[in-house]
């Protein structure tokens, strides 16, 4: 698997079509001036507010908007949740003074793309508005299509990749802490291993990931270091920087550093989609354990994803945090069968007051859970980090919770994703070497 860089795409004959929506006409002309210094960016238009800007990228169909965050009539989250859902081919990048996680994270839920604090740094700038155009070129394209009558016909499921591998990626994602992904992305890596299956299981944590401490790994090897190599990255040098756990599975392990993390997110936003493209063939099954904030980096790898297992427990600021991500899929135009939302930590309400029935949680959202895993006791989740294994390997008896509940989410994702039943929950299962794995 040889790597080359990734295309520069400059943009069309055109160039970069862009619009700037600011409530201050100085800060409006100020951006404008940054950008007459490149010659592929086109300011094709200008608005007030988010009311006008909502309009006009209706009217203009430019490839970037870049839009304050804080405007009176309409806000630009309001108007970035609009634009995304009329015009998902247009990249939204946000701005403002304030640069605090709570805006980064509202701003991407409401569709945008990326997020520059205000006055921006001119190269960051170009560099951001040249991503994000690259990022969107296969909607672009996809949206011209339509527009010209012209259809493609359905791809072969025959994984094409070098690697000759189904390649699905997976991401275990929730926007609220301590929802339990760490567990339930390391047994699900786990579980989806069968004989002649290869599973790769990434901490996608930028800052603190904790997948190395659920399963007792210490490598010489990161992210970081895979990075850093991005550019000339071969399978084989992609495997010898990857950890193998005592069951065989495959692991890259994220930043040890959160500093190292954010420095990932801010200069590189594409490299783990980048990294996806490269290595996914080789792998039947690429499982991401990822961060709440919904960053450019999780952004990229939640699109890229074949599946996304959406986490959601039986609180309030998590059921309404989950709907929130629900709609903003929605907004980019995510298939609803990409989403698989599992009620974890889940308790008996006859039990335990105040906690809503999941009957009322699936009408919150919308949505159908596809699975539930009852809270434990936490003792059971600290043996298996203890004897560094994943939970679903934790007990030989597989009718116990949570591993009972954790194999058949396993076994839904993998029917799900591969076609044919693999049900490993009847057989015999061997803990062995600290691991676990099925068999055909």
């Amino acid at each position: 698997m040889g790597k080359s860089p990734a295309k520069k795409d400059e943009g069309s004959k055109a160039g970069i079509r862009i619009l700037l929506v600011d409530d201050m006409p100085e800060a409006r002309e100020g951006i404008k001036k940054l950008l007459q210094f490149e010659q592929e960016f086109k300011v094709v238009g200008g608005a007030s507010n988010g009311r006008e800007g909502v309009a006009q990228a209706k009217e203009l169909k430019p490839d970037i908007v870049i839009m304050d965050i804080n405007m009176p009539d309409m806000d630009g989250l309001e108007a970035a949740a609009l634009i995304t859902k009329a015009l998902p081919m247009v990249g939204v990048i946000m701005m403002s003074v304030q640069d605090d996680t709570d805006y980064l994270q509202r701003a991407m839920m409401a569709g945008a793309r990326f997020f520059l604090t205000k006055p921006p740094d001119m190269d960051k700038l170009y560099n951001t508005i040249r991503m994000v155009y690259q990022q969107y070129a296969p909607l672009r394209e996809q949206f011209e299509r339509i527009a010209q009558g012209v259809v493609i016909p359905a791809a072969a499921e025959e994984p094409t990749g070098e690697g000759g591998r189904a390649g699905h990626v997976i991401v275990v994602y929730s926007p609220t802490g301590g929802a339990g992904c760490t567990t339930v992305a390391t047994s699900l890596a786990s579980g989806l291993m069968r004989e002649g299956i290869r599973s790769l299981l990434i901490d996608a944590d930028l800052q603190f990931g904790d997948v190395g401490a659920f399963l007792d790994l210490r490598p010489q090897a990161t992210l970081v270091d895979v990075v850093e190599a991005i550019d000339e990255l071969d399978i084989d040098y992609f495997e010898n920087l990857v950890t193998t756990h005592n069951s065989g599975l495959k692991v890259l392990l994220g930043p040890p550093r959160p500093a190292m993390g954010v420095s990932i997110r801010d200069e590189k936003p594409d490299v783990l989609p980048i990294l996806l493209e490269q290595i996914a063939s080789y792998y039947d099954f690429v499982v991401l354990d990822v961060g709440k904030s919904i960053d450019a980096v999780t952004a990229g790898v939640l699109e890229r994803a074949s599946k996304i297992v959406l986490l959601v427990n039986p609180s309030l600021p998590s059921i309404k945090n989950t709907r929130l991500v629900i709609d903003w899929f929605d907004s980019v135009g995510f298939a609803a069968d990409k989403v698989s939302i599992v009620l974890n930590k889940a308790v008996d309400p006859r039990q335990v007051k105040g906690v809503p029935p999941p009957e009322r949680i699936q009408q919150f959202l919308k949505r159908q859970l596809e699975g539930t895993i009852p809270l434990v006791d936490e003792r059971i989740i600290l043996n298996a980090v203890n004897k560094g294994i994943p939970v679903i390997a934790s007990d030989r008896d597989t009718t116990k919770s949570p591993i009972k509940e954790l194999t058949a989410l396993s076994n839904h994702v993998y029917t799900a994703l591969m076609g044919e039943e693999k049900i490993v929950e009847d057989q015999e299962v061997k803990p062995a070497r600290g691991g676990w794995f099925g068999r055909k």
